[in-house]
Parts: C-alpha cells; sequence; structure tokens
C-alpha cells in the first residue's frame, strides 16, 4: 500500500466547503468520485486544509492510499482532470512516504484576501466589491500588528473545539495594484473563520471607523464578537499549503 499526496484547485463558488457534508456538495465528494470512477475503487481522501462555502483555492491537498503502481497513478492526473467539473483541477499526484500527512506535516499555509474598488465584471466571484476610500497606511500598521500577534481568539468563529487559539503569521500584508486591494497572509495554521475575521476588523481601521489602539483592544479583548466576520467568503482564496 502506497500514500499520495494530490495538489488540486479549484473555485469554490458552487461548493458547500471543501469536506464532505450530508446532501451538499463539496471539492472532497466530486474528487472522490472521479477517482472512483478512474481507479474503479473506492478512495477515501484526507485534506490538508479545510475551506469554507464559497471560498477558493489555488493550491490545497488531499492525501491517499492505493495498492497500485506508481506509474499508473503518475499519469493519471489528465484523466481524473476530463472526468471532473471545470472549477475543480488535478494539478499532480505525487507518491510520498508511507506516513506522510498532507494535514499536519504542512509547515504553513498562505492565503490571499482580494477586494476591488471599480465595477468588474471579470471580478465578481473571486474578488469583493468595495467602493470605499482606504487608508492603505493604516491598513499595514494594523497588519503588522498582527504579526506580532500569538493569541488569535478575538477572530475564531465559535462552535469550533480546538485545542489553541494560537497562531504565527509570518507574513501580514496589504498592497494595492491598481483597482484592487490585496491581502496576503501566511501562517503555520488559521482558526475557522479567522482570514475573513482580520481583513473585515482591519478594513474599519482602514475606513477610520476605529484607530489602531482600539484595533489592539479588540485583539486583547478575546471577545469574538468584537471582531468583523462580514466579509463574503468569494474573496478569500488559499494560495499555497508549505511542506
Amino acid at each position: 500500500m502506497s500514500r499520495f499526496f494530490i495538489e488540486v484547485s479549484y473555485k469554490g463558488t458552487r461548493y458547500s466547503g471543501f469536506q464532505v457534508q450530508q446532501n451538499a456538495i463539496s471539492v472532497q465528494a466530486e474528487l472522490e468520485k472521479a477517482l472512483a470512477i478512474y481507479f474503479r475503487e473506492i478512495i477515501e481522501l484526507t485534506g490538508s486544509s479545510r475551506t469554507d462555502a464559497g471560498v477558493h483555492a489555488r493550491q490545497n491537498f488531499f492525501h491517499f492510499d492505493m495498492d497500485k503502481e506508481e506509474g499508473v497513478v503518475y499519469k493519471s492526473a489528465y484523466h481524473i482532470n476530463s472526468i471532473l467539473p471545470n472549477d475543480i483541477a488535478v494539478n499532480s499526484i505525487t507518491k510520498v512516504k508511507d506516513d506522510a500527512h498532507c494535514r499536519f506535516d504542512a509547515l504553513s499555509r498562505a492565503y490571499q484576501y482580494t477586494l476591488y474598488n471599480k465595477k468588474d465584471p471579470f471580478l465578481t466571484d473571486t474578488a469583493y466589491y468595495f467602493p470605499y476610500k482606504i487608508d492603505i497606511e493604516q491598513l499595514n500598521i494594523a497588519a503588522n500588528i498582527i504579526k506580532h500577534t500569538e493569541d488569535f481568539e478575538t477572530f475564531c468563529k465559535r462552535n469550533v473545539q480546538v485545542h489553541t487559539y494560537k497562531c504565527k503569521i509570518e507574513e501580514s500584508i496589504w498592497t494595492m495594484q491598481g483597482h484592487q486591494l490585496f491581502y496576503n497572509v501566511k501562517g503555520n495554521r488559521f482558526l475557522r473563520g479567522m482570514v475573513r475575521g482580520l481583513v473585515g476588523t482591519m478594513l474599519k481601521v482602514g475606513t477610520g471607523k476605529i484607530n489602531i489602539e482600539t484595533f489592539r483592544e479588540i485583539i486583547d479583548s478575546k471577545d469574538v464578537q468584537k471582531a468583523d466576520f462580514s466579509m463574503p467568503a468569494h474573496g478569500l482564496t488559499l494560495m499555497k499549503v508549505s511542506y
């Protein structure tokens, strides 16, 4: 029995999330269905980074075990893609060590949230229309605070069982390109709803609704009700999972 990592990308608009759910379509369910058709056996996938309903991924991973020749698997990405719907793509299938785990072995994950301030029909499904004046300098002061924060309880949606709210953030920065505004964040782990909560709360700083001191107080409060989780899912993309 050999273990394989399967790298995927997807547009999350149609899906109720990454993981298999009852009575709802998910990325995992569609991929398991395609694998079963191609390999003619049931394939159980383990996911790397869960994404919520409507969230996209440039790169995400599953792993699975299979008792087949390596060559068959390496040649299979093209054929599996022909079975999958157009909004999911298999980028590669790679044999790994038998004890490799796509979730627990991940060193970091990088996300990007995209906004735009000028009507653009090509961005409606993958970015959030936000036609308001924004102070980029203030946004980046807030983003820098995130890099030096360890406890993110304020930005974790409730009804989630986690052993710790501590995360190590390596990158946190806002950039403007044309009429698009990007927030890029990279860390060892993320809590449920965390990136969207960070974006929504920092935008309050960027639009002058709160100041930096209040932003610090919101972080220190560990009160989820003080964070802004209103940012829609379609603006968020998982960009990279590093091993």
